[in-house]
This record gives structure tokens, sequence and C-alpha cells, in this order.
């Protein structure tokens, strides 16, 4: 049974449905760096797919919520849905993984968010469309930790709600982990947000775009996030690791040996920023959480989905166990 301030891990975010359409025939053409690529079909014409796969409940903050319940945490999720079958699939997904459902605000007058994924390869290009609600803070008591990440156009109101919230609850931490308006939103309209954030978690393009800089060094770009307020600053750098900084001291995380490649590369950030911040609420150390969150998106990008492989908390420590002897953070800087 769950109780309203007992809960150690809130996600707050839009949920949405993601069709996953695996595409057959399609081609990838990229610039001479193998950067800002582009995929392409033939135009004005019929264009064969292999199969679709719909799952529900899925997001930055969903995929969150649903990462810390499968560890063991007390953990509830903060959105929206409309008053259709696609959001009652959503509340009954939620459901199934353990996540409190009890903040989820079901709107009369609106659709559940329903997005397509064009899955060629091993990489995905999603066709997104964002319902805008009527976002409210519910009464969630005084969770641990708050999860903040992607929200609509026209969320920026409901920014200062959660905002007033932290400034009238010190000891909830808050971990931000910015979605495409965050960002767009900027730093100076966020700035609250910012400055009461804990741990904040993006990759490096995205840290690049916040501080409108071309520094791409990941080291140079946490200190410059830091001065805008966050404790722990954590930079992933896709198949090169990750770099997490708290202000003192400096650290670079490998990925986790895999034999496999990836099936399907949904849900890789996610997996990697929510099982960093489940293992500091679980009261690890910033290099304990490092060394699980790898492991996580590992496992995530072998099934289809953002969900479908995260770990349990026995099934973290197996590998953790099998880990080989150079897997570990690295102190830099």
């Amino acid at each position: 049974m769950f109780f309203k301030n007992n809960f150690d891990f809130v996600a707050i975010g839009d949920t949405t449905i993601d069709a996953f359409i695996r595409i057959k025939e399609a081609s990838v053409n990229c610039d001479i760096n193998k950067e800002n690529c582009q995929i392409c079909f033939d135009f004005a014409n019929k264009v064969p797919y292999e199969s679709v796969t719909i799952v529900p409940a899925v997001g930055n903050s969903a995929n969150a919520a649903v990462a810390a319940a499968r560890l063991g945490l007390k953990s509830a999720y903060v959105g929206n849905v409309g008053n259709d079958q696609n959001g009652k699939d959503c509340i009954n997904a939620f459901k199934a993984n353990n996540v409190y459902t009890k903040f989820i605000k079901i709107h009369k007058d609106k659709k559940t968010n329903y997005h397509y994924v064009l899955w060629y390869e091993d990489e995905r290009t999603i066709l997104i469309k964002h319902e805008e609600y009527n976002y409210e803070m519910p009464h969630i008591g005084s969770p641990k930790w708050i999860y903040l990440s992607s929200l609509a156009e026209n969320s920026l109101p409901f920014h200062q709600e959660i905002e007033n919230y932290l400034k009238f609850h010190p000891e909830t931490n808050l971990a931000f982990q910015p979605g495409t308006f965050q960002m767009k939103f900027g730093q100076e309209k966020l700035a609250g947000i910012y400055r009461m954030t804990k741990v904040f978690i993006c990759n490096l393009q995205e840290a690049q775009r916040i501080l409108a800089t071309k520094e791409d060094k990941p080291l140079e770009l946490m200190r410059m996030i830091s001065w805008l307020g966050p404790k722990i600053v954590v930079i992933t750098d896709g198949t090169k690791g990750a770099y997490a900084y708290d202000g003192e001291q400096s650290w670079f995380m490998p990925l986790y040996p895999d034999l496999k490649l990836p099936y399907e590369r949904t849900g890789a950030g996610d997996a990697f920023a929510s099982t960093f911040v489940a293992g500091l609420a679980m009261g690890k150390s910033i290099e304990e959480a490092l060394m699980m969150a790898p492991i996580n998106s590992m496992s995530v990008v072998q099934k289809i989905g953002a969900q479908e492989g995260l770990l349990t908390l026995p099934e973290m420590e197996n590998y953790l166990r099998q880990a080989p002897e150079g897997y570990k953070p690295k102190r830099i800087g």
C-alpha cells in the first residue's frame, strides 16, 4: 500500500503511447562527419513495413517512474491523460509496473498523447504531438525525490508551481532531465528550477544547446551547468560513456561491456538518468549510482521500447557482481 507522504520517487512529466513501426525499406544520409543524419523514403509511394508494436505509458518521466519501481522504490507518477481507451491503457500499464497512479489527471476534453516511432535498423525517428493539458501540482506529500522531465509547450507556469512546492519542501530533492520544450524555455525562464536542482542530467549535445555554446569538453560543460545551480551534473556522451561532477570531484563512467548489438535504442538515456537518480534515492554514493546506470541502458536497448528491458534490483545486482574489474568510475579533472 502506498501513502502520499511516503514515496521515494515521484516522476513529473508527460506520458504517451508509442507505436513502433518497423520500416523495411529506407536509406540514411549523413554529413561528412556522420552527423545530422536524415532518414529517406520514396516520396509519393507506398513504403512497406515489417510490424507495429504498441507500447503504452512511456515518456521520459513515465520511464523513470517504472525504472524506480523495478528497482524496489516506492514510485509514483504525476501526469495527464485523456478520457479515452489510450488513457486507460496508460494507467493500467503504470499499475502493472507497481507505479502509483492517483496523481494522474484524466481530462474529459483531451486525448492521450500518441506518438509514432519510425524504427529503422537500431535507431528511431519519432513523430510527436503533445496535447496541451492544464497542468496542476497535486498533493504529493514529501517524497525523497522528484524527477522532472518532458512537458508540453504550455507548461511554463507549471514549473513555477513546482518551484513553489520545493521552496516549502526543502527535504525533497529535485532531479531534472530537461525535455525539448524545457530546453526551448531557456535557462533564464527556468532559473528557479535550475537553482533548486540537486541532480541535473542531459547528453552532451543538449548541454551545448542549453548553454548556447560550442564547447565540447564534458568537464567544462558540467562546470558551466553547475554555475546555474545544480549540485550534481551528469552528462552522457553516447557510446563514449558518461561524466559526473559534484562541484568538487569529476568522474568518467564507461559503458557496461556487452557483446550483443543494440536491438532498438529507445530509452537508453532515460534508463541511465533514472537509474542514477534511483541509486541515490536508495542511499548509494555517486560512484555506486554511476555503476548502476549504464547497466540499465545496456539492458533496455536489447528490447523494444523504453521499459521492457528495465531491470529489477536482483537482476541489477547480478550484473554488478559479474562486472569486469575495470568497470568502475574513474576520477578525472
